[in-house]
C-alpha cells in the first residue's frame, strides 16, 4: 500500500429518498453506489461511522483504505473478487457495528466491551489479538461521528457531502505488530 492514501468521499442526498456514496481517488478514479429504501436510511450514517472510526483509528486497511487502494465498492461482497478481505477490515467492520448498535438501541457500552466483542472475533477467526481501544478512543470515535452526522444532518435533498479520507504512514490503531506508544503492546492469543 502507498505511504499515504486519498480519497473524496461523497454521500449524496437524494430528493427521492436515495442516497449514493462515491468516492474519488486520488489517481482519479471512482466507485459508487446507490441505495433505496431502508439501506438509503441505514448505509449514510454506517458510511459515516466506518469514516470516524478508520481516521480516529487510523486503520489503513478498513473500508475506506481498501477503496483508496483500488477497491470497487462492488468488492466487497459475493463473489468477492479480490478474495478475502484483511483482518484489519473485519476489525473495523466490528468496531462499526459495535456505534451501530449503539446508535439503534441508544445504549452505551464500554471500550471494556468493544476489546471482549475484539478478542472474540480475532479467536473465532484466527486472526492476531489487536491492541486494546481505550476509552478515550470510544469518545473520540463517537465525538468524530457526532460530527459527521451534524454536517450529513445539515444537507439538503438534492445536495452531498464531501470528506476527505486521507491516512499518512502511521500504523494503525489495531496493529499488534506496530503498537503505539500510547497503546500497551498486545498479547498473543
Amino acid at each position: 500500500m502507498p505511504d499515504t492514501q486519498r480519497i473524496v468521499i461523497r454521500i449524496k442526498k437524494g430528493a427521492d429518498g436515495r442516497t449514493s456514496l462515491s468516492c474519488t481517488r486520488a489517481d482519479g478514479t471512482t466507485t459508487w453506489q446507490r441505495q433505496e429504501g431502508d439501506q438509503a436510511r441505514f448505509f449514510p450514517r454506517h458510511d459515516l461511522t466506518h469514516y470516524a472510526v478508520e481516521t480516529v483509528l487510523g486503520l489503513r486497511q478498513g473500508f475506506y483504505g481498501l477503496v483508496a487502494s483500488g477497491w470497487d465498492l462492488s468488492d466487497f461482497g459475493s463473489p468477492w473478487p479480490r478474495g478475502r478481505i484483511p483482518t484489519e477490515a473485519n476489525l473495523a467492520e466490528l468496531i462499526v457495528g459495535f456505534f451501530d448498535l449503539e446508535r439503534r438501541t441508544g445504549e452505551r457500552s464500554t471500550a471494556e466491551e468493544l476489546n471482549d466483542r475484539l478478542a472474540e472475533l480475532c479467536a473465532q477467526n484466527g486472526f492476531p489479538k489487536p491492541e486494546k481501544i481505550s476509552e478515550a478512543d470510544v469518545a473520540r470515535v463517537r465525538q468524530k461521528r457526532a460530527e459527521v452526522f451534524e454536517k450529513w444532518d445539515a444537507i439538503e435533498p438534492g445536495s452531498a457531502l464531501e470528506l476527505p479520507f486521507e491516512l499518512d504512514a502511521l500504523a494503525s490503531a489495531l496493529s499488534p505488530a506496530q503498537p503505539e506508544p500510547r497503546r500497551a503492546k498486545s498479547k498473543k492469543s
